[in-house]
């Protein structure tokens, strides 16, 4: 049986000097979707931020971007979920994943937000039980020459070019595995996409799951 979902938001900053961060991974999984799905985004004033909707595994989809940056995402999500009537149940949130190295991507109902603003400005807006796709983008930590920086710099700077292709390469699985979700339900989507061959290790040679 199928996984319910009616809304799919992916969260981020707006306007160009955010684009290419790390920081808006969720917004490159939505755009993609609304590419390969054949949705358009457009402002919407009573959203407080741009929506799609899209087709998928014969089911209409509702896409949204917040446009209020990422630490007021909820309130976007919230006058999405009233003005569609959707169950919170139904909801999928994308967002970067400081956690998870990347490349690796992480499907999951309910729980804590890893100190995620976005997710947890959702969170306290509809409460926690909404699906998350955990967007792996690395934690500073684990970078040979940036092991001191601050996490908000991280996340608000470009990838490298091999690091941002494996955050792509993981947004083009995560696309390809909605469908599966959707038709044969969350666990099949969760095996497809959690048993995908591991990114290569960081340089220490440590690895966070």
């Amino acid at each position: 049986m199928g996984t319910e979902i009616d809304l799919i938001v992916g969260l981020g900053n707006p306007g160009p000097e955010y684009q290419t961060t790390r920081h808006n991974a969720g917004f490159w999984f939505v755009d993609l979707l609304a590419r390969e799905h054949g949705g358009h985004f457009s402002g919407a004033r009573k959203l407080k931020g741009e929506a799609a909707e899209v087709r998928i595994a014969g089911r209409r989809i509702r896409l949204l971007k917040p446009m209020t940056f990422m630490n007021l995402s909820g309130e976007s999500v919230q006058a999405a979920v009233s003005y569609y009537k959707i169950p919170v149940e139904h909801v999928l949130v994308a967002y970067d994943e400081l956690d998870l190295p990347p490349g690796r991507v992480q499907l999951k109902f309910d729980g804590g937000t890893a100190g995620h603003n976005g997710a947890g400005s959702v969170a306290e807006h509809l409460g926690p039980k909404f699906w998350r796709l955990r967007l792996g983008v690395g934690h500073p930590r684990d970078a040979q020459t940036a092991a001191r920086k601050e996490v908000i710099d991280h996340v608000l700077e470009r990838a490298t070019s091999e690091d941002e292709e494996q955050i792509l390469e993981s947004i083009r699985a995560s696309v390809a595995a909605l469908p599966v979700m959707l038709e044969l339900g969350a666990e099949r989507a969760k095996n497809k996409l959690h048993t995908r061959t591991a990114p290569a290790p960081a340089a220490d040679g440590k690895e966070t799951e």
